[in-house]
């Protein structure tokens, strides 16, 4: 179960909930053809001819605020492989690389394991029974998801940054208000220095400096 599967982020065009459904990873052959590193279990729907994408890119491209539209969808010695319209060469899609594709989503349409940034933000982060913070806000990076969490209890300081993977955050709980996470050690909390742990395990125990006269 892959949490950057068709996350959703609200409100990123004109009003219109969209999903995040891959990123174009460099230029195959020479007739405008892209890999892409598909964030969807649902390629074959997501891709077909005619299907339009509003492109993820930083202002200064040429491609800032355009869309694009599928021609072809292919699988190709394995790796997902897509040709838009007017993309005709690899010069072409060069200009693409690393962009990354939202859809509007559908009025009726549901994904597993997929949730509105807004249904996220707030819901308390619960590690072992105890509830140690609250999501903040959901940030979409290339690679992964990011649920950034603001601490609560004695000693809290700053967001904590929690890749949203189901080995660290292995259920989502909406009805109960809830994520749980499995961090890994040292994400909420600082880890001894090994120096002190050395200098700790040093010390004699009380009972042996009273046995010691």
């Amino acid at each position: 179960m892959s949490r950057t599967t068709d996350v959703v982020s609200k409100d990123r065009n004109q009003g219109k909930n969209q999903l995040r459904v891959g990123r174009l990873v460099k230029a195959h052959g020479l007739k405008g053809a892209l890999k892409l590193e598909l964030y969807t279990d649902n390629p074959e729907r997501r891709f077909v001819t005619g299907a339009e994408f509003t492109l993820q890119v930083p202002e200064a491209s040429p491609w800032h605020g355009k869309s694009v539209k599928v021609r072809e969808y292919r699988v190709m010695n394995g790796n997902p492989v897509v040709f838009f319209e007017d993309i005709e060469d690899r010069e072409g899609a060069e200009g693409l690389v690393r962009a990354i594709l939202w859809i509007d989503q559908d009025a009726d349409e549901d994904e597993d394991d997929a949730w509105y940034d807004h249904q996220l933000v707030g819901l308390d982060v619960v590690r072992d029974e105890t509830v140690i913070g609250k999501v903040a806000r959901v940030e979409h990076m290339p690679a992964q998801d990011l649920l950034i969490v603001r601490p609560t209890g004695a000693g809290a300081d700053g967001d904590v940054m929690v890749p949203f993977v189901k080995a660290i955050v292995p259920a989502v709980d909406i009805a109960a208000g809830r994520v749980i996470v499995t961090p890994p050690a040292g994400l909420f909390e600082e880890l001894p220095d090994a120096a002190t742990e050395a200098a700790d395990e040093s010390k004699p125990d009380a009972e042996d400096d009273a046995a010691v006269d």
